[in-house]
C-alpha cells in the first residue's frame, strides 16, 4: 500500500467470525458487497481497531486477511491526511469507517484505463460522501476517488478490501475539471 507507514508486515487476523472458514472448498470471489460486509465487521472489532498504533505524522496500517483471497488494510489516518485522486488498477473493493469521519470525493464517470494523459470531466461528475464512524461503501472496478481525514484534531481508523488484490494504482492530480494521470504504481514499488 502505497504513502504510508508500514506496522508489523505479517497480516493481522481478525477475529474468527470474520474469517472465511478454512477447508470451506473453492468459493467464488467476493463481491463488493460481500467485501463490503467483510469491512463491516471487522470495523466493529473493537479489539482489532485499537491494536493499530497510530502515528501523528502519517497513516499507519496493518494487513487483514480479507476473504476469499482478498487483499484487506486496517488504516488509521491523523487529522487532515488524504490519499490523493486515485484507483485500484481494475479491483473492486469497499472500505468502512471505524472511528472518526472520512471525506469520499469520487467521479461517477468511468475513466478509459489506457492511452491517455488529461482527460476534462463533464459537469456533474462530482461525488462527495461523509462516512462516520460504521458507515462505509462498496465499489466496482473502475472508482476513481479521493479520502480524506476532515478532522483538525482526531484520528480516523478504517478497514479497506479489494478483490483482486491491488495489482496496481493510478494516481491522478485533479485542477479543476481537468484530471492528469501521474503516476501508475505496482506492489513491488510500496515495500
Amino acid at each position: 500500500m502505497p504513502d504510508v507507514r508500514t506496522s508489523p508486515s505479517s497480516p493481522a487476523r481478525p477475529s474468527a467470525d470474520i474469517i472465511t472458514a478454512p477447508g470451506a472448498g473453492p468459493a467464488a470471489p467476493p463481491s463488493a458487497a460481500e467485501l463490503l460486509d467483510f469491512a463491516r465487521r471487522a470495523a466493529a472489532d473493537t479489539e482489532l481497531v485499537a491494536s493499530l498504533p497510530l502515528d501523528p505524522e502519517g497513516r499507519t496500517w496493518l494487513r487483514l486477511d480479507g476473504p476469499g483471497g482478498s487483499e484487506a488494510w486496517l488504516i488509521g489516518w491523523p487529522p487532515g491526511t488524504g490519499t490523493g485522486w486515485h484507483d485500484h488498477g481494475g479491483s473492486h473493493g469497499a472500505f468502512v469507517s471505524a472511528s472518526g469521519e472520512l471525506n469520499e470525493q469520487s467521479l461517477a464517470a468511468r475513466l478509459p484505463t489506457e492511452g491517455w494523459k488529461t482527460l476534462e470531466l463533464a459537469d456533474g461528475v462530482d461525488r462527495e460522501r461523509r462516512l462516520a464512524a460504521g458507515q462505509g461503501r462498496a465499489f466496482g472496478a473502475h472508482h476513481v476517488h479521493e479520502v480524506i481525514n476532515p478532522s483538525d484534531t482526531e484520528h480516523a481508523v478504517s478497514v479497506h478490501a479489494y478483490y483482486p488484490p491491488l495489482p496496481l494504482m493510478r494516481r491522478y492530480s485533479r485542477t479543476g475539471q481537468t484530471l492528469r494521470l501521474e503516476q501508475v504504481e505496482r506492489p513491488e514499488e510500496w515495500g
